[in-house]
């Protein structure tokens, strides 16, 4: 069976374009991880070059199995990579998978970015893949990433104590949230009106 995500694969927005990873984004990439605030939540820390090597170099190995596909954010403005999200978990036979390991610059924190990434990336899998659901997780201590999600209208499943454990050894409990195939039409005009608010706010006259 072919894998349910074809590579090369480009997602094309007004903003960005989320353009599968290659070998050839590794130095470009790495050296926009190398802001250690994006990694304060995250169970490793890829502002280091081994660790970040080591994760990129499975996403491509992963990609291959069909259980990954990772993209790389290029903002089309600055005309420069600003960071990289990616398909997780990929399970075609239950029509299923994740969004998760998204992270920007923090130069682009708050900014439209975010909002434009995940619009890009769920009408791909509810429209095109034909997905019944989606899944987004965080750390249960990332109150920023949490609401974040809640905002594009994922709903809150709970926590999972000790979901996963971290390179230093300690745990982390991991706050669920979905997007399941009958909510999508709703979402996405929530989606489509985030990214447009915060790419033309409303002037104050």
């Amino acid at each position: 069976m072919t894998n349910w995500i074809p590579y090369p694969l480009t997602l094309a927005g007004e903003t960005v374009e989320l353009i599968s990873l290659d070998k050839k984004h590794f130095e470009e990439l790495e050296i926009v991880a190398r802001d250690k605030k994006i990694w304060e939540f995250y169970p490793f820390d890829c502002s280091e070059s081994g660790t970040f090597l080591n994760y990129y170099n499975l996403a491509l190995t992963e990609r291959e199995k069909g259980t990954q596909f990772a993209f790389i954010i290029f903002y089309k403005k600055e005309n420069k990579i600003i960071g990289s999200t990616r398909y997780l978990d990929v399970q075609q036979k239950h029509k299923k998978l994740e969004i998760g390991f998204t992270w920007l610059h923090p130069d682009y924190w708050g900014t439209e970015v975010n909002f434009e990434c995940k619009l890009l990336l769920l009408t791909h899998c509810f429209e095109t893949l034909k997905a019944v659901r989606v899944q987004l997780k965080t750390d249960e201590n990332n109150i920023r990433s949490q609401k974040a999600i809640a905002k594009i209208g994922a709903q809150f499943e709970g926590i999972l104590r000790n979901d996963m454990l971290r390179d230093n050894g300690t745990n982390r409990n991991s706050a669920y949230f979905s997007i399941i195939d009958k909510e999508w039409s709703e979402k996405k005009e929530r989606l489509q009106e985030l990214y447009l608010a915060k790419r033309k706010p409303l002037s104050n006259s």
